[in-house]
């Protein structure tokens, strides 16, 4: 495995910065792992989390998914819950969710409630909130319109939040992907996070942008090569 590493390190110049298509290319060519690996983005961005008003959070539906099946569980009772069931969800109900999540169970990968199942799940915030379970509004995930929030996330919609020193990490897809299909799902997550820029950050805003596999060593992206949106 050693030699493996050694020849996937030896395809990326570290101080080198590549457009996003060379990338994405390198990525894929420095996979030596035998299971399909993850494809991510990351961005170290000119803000400062610690100020609510430069927090930057967001969901965006990338063309091609993230190659992996994903649970969605839904907080939902009578006509909302057989819309839930009809629209794809894999756990549907209420009281009894809640009780056996308190008790440890979190066999799901992501969460959708309707507004007034609010208050019974924000009981269990402590539990689902570190995780980046918690149903949000402003993600689009506490809403009347189950279907579609269920749809969304099924089809590949992503959510991402910036960490403590202001970086952001968003899944692409997997290695197996074709160039266009990584491609695509990059873009789309570059554009959503220029939009969520907040109005009071100042200067650079995209300072840094790599793009690695699970495994893989990371790859820098050149951003001026991004374009003028960016």
């Amino acid at each position: 495995m050693g030699n493996k590493i050694k020849a996937a390190k030896e395809k990326v110049e570290r101080s080198k910065e590549y457009s996003l298509e060379e990338a994405i290319r390198i990525v894929k060519e420095a996979s030596y792992t035998k299971f399909d690996e993850a494809v991510d983005l990351a961005l170290n961005l000119g803000i400062d989390p610690k100020k609510s008003d430069q927090m930057v959070r967001g969901s965006v539906s990338l063309p091609h998914g993230i190659g992996k099946k994903v649970r969605v569980l839904v907080f939902a009772k009578g006509e909302k819950e057989k819309e839930a069931v009809d629209a794809g969800a894999d756990i549907v109900g209420a009281e009894d969710l809640v009780e056996k999540i308190s008790k440890g169970w979190l066999d799901f990968d992501k969460t959708v409630a309707t507004p007034d199942m609010m208050g019974l799940v924000g009981k269990l915030g402590k539990i689902l909130g570190p995780r980046g379970l918690m149903p949000n509004p402003k993600l689009g995930t506490v809403t009347f319109d189950i279907a579609r929030a269920v749809k969304e996330i099924k089809a590949g919609k992503v959510e991402y939040k910036a960490e403590k020193a202001g970086i952001v990490h968003v899944p692409i897809g997997k290695v197996s992907f074709d160039n266009q299909k990584l491609l695509d799902n990059a873009k789309a997550v570059l554009d959503s996070i220029v939009k969520a820029k907040p109005a009071t950050s100042k200067g650079k805003y995209l300072k840094k942008i790599s793009i690695s596999s699970t495994m893989g060593p990371g790859v820098r992206i050149d951003i001026a090569s991004l374009g003028k949106g960016v």
